[in-house]
């Protein structure tokens, strides 16, 4: 007998079918995802990432406070953007700012299935901040920066407007401390680094750039000589000392300084007017800057700048790289100039006024080993005279100014130093616990000069 099957309305879908349909599923939940992202990604990143982020910080961190303000994310760019970032120690000592804040191009997807970041995942970031404040405390210092991008697929670090100066002005940072100090004003406008080993910088292995460039630089530095000496030497790194604190491998394969500007300045009484030497159209450059090197290994600085709107000043200092001393060697000359340029200094610090003189040349060399300077001064000047003044007035016509200046010109100072009859200065200063290094360098040569001159050291 023949049977019979039923008819059924029910169908056998095939594996392609299922898969077909399945695919349909996942790509309308990924399209909610995606869309989710798109119409609602700042407030799904400001109410589950901002916080894990403010906790992770906070656990890995205690001694630091963390706040976000106006987290963004966008998905065409990968881009997460804050419009305020602060981070400060808790004990107050330090503290900073920066509003807005943004960083794309980093790797995190694997950070949903509980990965961690690495320093690979930073490979294509791009981070670009505006309006960066930190205070630094403790050492009455600031800085202000209106803007800061570091590229990693280019290799590149760009500075804007960049400002390192006291919180306070100059009464308020020396009256903190009973000893002289020096206060520091820097002003960089642009600054650009390139050719950066970007992912061993991550690391922390190695510091290795190509090339720096600090355009339009300017440096102010103020000391108030009418404090005494102190006897903490804290902050006040010599070069020796700047590299020896460098964690990992420092590499610089080439520094410049265009069109930079330098003053250094000494105040000897509370509110008086300070003794400037300028260093204005400041040109400097280094090759080979490193931290790492044999015993004989070093790298040189070349500079050239305008002294006091006078003369052309050229110096080479060349600084050992392995040393733990105070040791580093210069040179360099100084091209003719009216003496008088240089009562800008000399009224204020020696109560002394060049009435006449012309520097025709001067060359100078000096060697530092052990924190003890040793070297020679030349020049050659004619027809030199000086006048003492009055220390409150600036006076040079008192009775005993005049005696002062008659005696000064007559029996003390040499008018002429010439080729025949030259006196060569010698220098000679063991550094001060608290002689920075331009002070130091400055204060050496110092004592060459006035044995030219005839004038008795300090």
């Amino acid at each position: 007998m023949e049977s019979k099957r039923q008819p059924t309305d029910r169908r056998k879908l095939s594996p392609l079918k299922i898969a077909k349909y399945a695919g349909f599923v996942v790509g309308a939940i990924v399209l909610v995802c995606v869309l989710a992202l798109l119409l609602f990604s700042d407030t799904l990143v400001n109410k589950y990432v901002k916080p894990r982020i403010t906790q992770a910080f906070a656990e890995a961190y205690p001694e630091y406070s963390l706040h976000i303000a106006g987290m963004h994310y966008s998905l065409f760019t990968n881009r997460f953007g804050f419009d305020s970032v602060a981070l400060g120690a808790v004990d107050r000592s330090f503290s900073s700012h920066i509003a807005p804040f943004s960083v794309s191009g980093i790797s995190w997807m694997h950070l949903l299935w509980g990965g961690s970041l690495s320093a690979n995942d930073f490979a294509n970031s791009v981070v670009d901040a505006r309006d960066i404040r930190l205070n630094l405390g403790q050492s009455q210092y600031e800085i202000r920066c209106g803007q800061a991008s570091v590229s990693m697929p280019h290799s590149e670090i760009v500075v804007e407007a960049l400002k390192l100066h006291p919180a306070g002005n100059d009464e308020q940072f020396f009256a903190v401390s009973k000893f002289r100090k020096n206060r520091l004003r820097l002003s960089v406008p642009r600054a650009t680094i390139t050719g950066l080993a970007s992912l061993e910088e991550l690391q922390g292995k190695m510091y290795r750039a190509r090339s720096i460039q600090i355009h339009d630089a300017s440096l102010d530095i103020l000391l108030n000589q009418d404090k005494p000496d102190s006897r903490d030497t804290t902050g006040l790194l010599m070069p020796h000392e700047i590299l020896a604190s460098i964690e990992g491998t420092l590499q610089v394969d080439s520094l410049r300084v265009i069109d930079g500007r330098f003053q250094y300045a000494e105040r000897f009484e509370l509110g008086s007017k300070p003794a400037i030497v300028t260093f204005d159209r400041l040109q400097a450059s280094a090759k080979g800057i490193t931290n790492q090197g044999s015993s004989g290994a070093s790298f040189a600085i070349h500079t050239q700048a305008q002294f006091v709107k006078a003369g052309t000043l050229k110096l080479v200092m060349t600084i050992p790289v392995a040393t733990r001393e105070c040791s580093f060697k210069y040179s360099g000359s100084l091209s003719g100039m009216e003496l008088s340029a240089l009562n800008s200094f000399l009224e204020i610090s020696d109560h002394m006024r060049i009435k006449a003189g012309v520097l025709e040349e001067a060359a100078f060399e000096v060697d530092v080993v052990s924190g003890r300077a040793n070297g020679t001064v030349t020049g050659i000047y004619r027809d030199l005279k000086l006048a003492a003044i009055n220390k409150k007035t600036g006076s040079e016509k008192g009775l005993m100014d005049r005696i002062t200046s008659f005696i000064g010109n007559t029996f003390t100072i040499r008018r002429n130093n010439v080729p025949g009859s030259m006196k060569i200065g010698k220098v000679q200063r063991v550094r001060l616990r608290d002689d920075p290094f331009f002070q130091y360098e400055w204060f050496a040569l110092r004592t060459g000069v006035q044995e030219v001159v005839g004038i008795s050291t300090k």
